[in-house]
């Protein structure tokens, strides 16, 4: 700031003084007969040396400050905040803590961005390695062809298939998930009718591995979308034909108390060692089931814990391993829908 840009912000001020000045000349020209000219005068010439010496002395004090204010805009250096100027009075104080205020803002933002940035990098090439799994095992199915039937060839092609609509499924619903407020709608849903789709799409594992399938819900209904909570019960579902050995079983059942609903899914297979329970719905985490079964992008549980929160619904896993492990989705009697958390 140059002397000149401090002159015009003091402008009210000096406004100010002359209007004071014209109204002490004119009371003592008024009340007093016969004063002095030259009185005046000098009043005016002493006041108006001192308003400059104030206003001269007032730019130099602030001018580092300012000065300072400067650099920091033209540093062109990120990190900023560490070249905050040295505060002079309150007014100052305000401005460098609205400063650092958005200075931190600005930095969570762009944090947030990163971070969403690498975990969808991180995502994609997970997802890119688990999908060519099935385009590969389909390749080499087609060279060697040879001998083996075609009702065979079909009928493994079609589970390589499925394999991978499975995974563009939950690629496009992890691509939706930030636009989610836009594309819901809570109504009643029966719970019998989304098992019965989910149980429809993966029946072929279900035959394929022998498992038992048991239901007990009768016609309960719940407050929720039908598609994301089909999602959320498709990942639940495949996570359990995934890690039960053949011959198992999976059950699903409805409870209610007082304050909740419940859908449980639970099956016999593999189980969760203990030290991985409590990072199960963690982003990317495949534990050690996921190693020692093939890798796995480890987002199917995360996604369903993201969707089931965002519609207001709980998710939760139990599990001992090599016994059982049990998924419960709550439903809260008491909703404010318009409440959903949308982060």
């Amino acid at each position: 700031m140059n002397f000149f840009e401090y002159i015009k912000d003091k402008r009210f001020f000096l406004g100010f003084y002359v209007m004071i000045m014209i109204f002490v000349s004119l009371t003592m020209l008024v009340s007093v007969h016969s004063i002095p000219i030259g009185n005046i005068l000098y009043i005016h010439i002493g006041c108006g040396l001192l308003a400059i010496l104030y206003i001269v002395l007032g730019y130099f004090y602030k001018r580092k400050f300012y000065v300072n204010l400067h650099d920091m805009i033209e540093s062109g250096l990120e990190d900023i905040g560490s070249l905050t100027p040295h505060i002079q009075n309150h007014q100052q104080m305000l401005y460098v803590e609205l400063l650092q205020k958005m200075i931190s803002n600005n930095h969570a933002q762009l944090q947030k961005l990163y971070d969403e940035k690498r975990d969808q990098q991180e995502f994609i090439m997970a997802w890119i390695h688990e999908v060519k799994l099935p385009i590969a095992a389909s390749r080499l199915l087609m060279e060697n062809s040879e001998g083996k039937s075609i009702e065979y060839l079909v009928d493994k092609l079609e589970d390589e298939m499925d394999k991978i609509d499975h995974y563009v499924e939950q690629a496009l619903f992890q691509s939706r998930t930030d636009s989610f407020a836009k594309d819901y709608f809570i109504t009643d849903i029966p719970v019998k009718q989304v098992i019965h789709k989910s149980v429809k799409k993966y029946a072929k594992l279900f035959i394929n591995k022998g498992i038992r399938f048991q239901m007990e819900i009768a016609g309960q209904v719940v407050h929720s979308d039908s598609k994301w909570l089909g999602f959320v019960v498709d990942q639940i579902l495949m996570n359990s034909l995934k890690y039960t050995n053949e011959g198992g079983e999976i059950s699903v059942r409805f409870e209610e108390d007082r304050k909740e609903r419940r859908l449980v899914i639970k099956d016999n297979g593999i189980g969760i060692t203990p030290e991985d329970l409590h990072r199960v719905f963690e982003k990317g985490f495949t534990g050690t089931t996921g190693r020692l079964y093939g890798k796995s992008t480890g987002m199917g549980l995360y996604l369903a814990k993201k969707l089931a929160a965002k519609l207001g619904h709980d998710l939760t896993i139990e599990s001992e391993a090599g016994e059982y492990t049990r998924a419960i989705i709550h439903f809260p009697k008491i909703r404010q829908y318009f409440q959903f958390d949308e982060h």
